[in-house]
């Protein structure tokens, strides 16, 4: 049994909640380099993310995972000041006193590619799925350490660069992390075209991940690495 849509004036919004959690997959959505303005839920970076959480909610066969939103009090980075990085920071201090210490899926598009690979500093994140990641070079890549990381990145993209992912992934195993980079041909920022494999390929990466984090099942697939 599991509760649906709770929405809350904090930085976890929960869209599916068991009635026991062992585990959680939280969705990051993207934004921009620098804006005060709110963030809203209706804005299009948000709505870009919601057939991945519809995927994810129909894909997810184990009865304890909760899934949620990290919810951003601006749109932008902001420079120095990384607010969706400590916006993500809030959500997992929020998701620790809801459910406690259970292990975690954090997985992003654009900017909240950036804070969910930040945020992989937090114990309890166990990997991250990032799609067509804002990824500068100097990224830190150390908090990536025995993390599993999945990089998604269209070829065509024009906001966030496929060559910086590629880098950024190679100094992350280089720093310890099991990274792969999948280059999706053709591919553009807002996952539009060949929709469906972004979808498909980020979905089963997230479960495969939650799979290796269940002790009674089997080894889950892992997505192939494109480049």
């Amino acid at each position: 049994m599991s509760v649906r849509d709770e929405p809350s004036a904090g930085a976890l919004w929960v869209r599916r909640r068991p009635r026991r959690t062992g585990a959680a997959v939280l969705i990051l959505h993207g934004g921009r380099a620098d804006s005060r303005q709110a963030a809203r839920p209706w804005q299009l970076a948000a709505l870009r993310m919601h057939p991945f959480l519809r995927s994810l909610d129909a894909a997810t066969d184990r009865d304890d995972v909760l899934l949620g939103q990290v919810r951003y009090r601006s749109r932008g980075w902001n420079g120095a000041a990384e607010d969706p990085l400590l916006d993500a920071r809030r959500a997992l201090a929020e998701l620790h006193r809801l459910a406690g210490d259970v292990p975690v899926v954090l997985l992003g598009h654009s900017m909240g590619g950036r804070a969910a690979l930040r945020a992989a500093e937090d114990a309890r994140v166990r990997g991250v799925v990032a799609l067509a990641p804002w990824v500068p070079p100097g990224e830190p890549v150390a908090q990536l350490r025995d993390r599993r990381v999945f990089v998604m990145h269209g070829s065509r993209d024009r906001i966030t660069d496929p060559d910086e992912s590629a880098a950024y992934v190679s100094r992350a195993r280089a720093a310890g992390a099991r990274a792969d980079l999948l280059l999706v041909p053709g591919g553009d920022h807002a996952m539009l075209r060949h929709h469906t494999h972004w979808h498909r390929t980020a979905t089963t990466a997230v479960t495969g991940l939650l799979t290796q984090l269940d002790p009674d099942a089997a080894p889950g697939p892992s997505p192939a690495a494109g480049r």
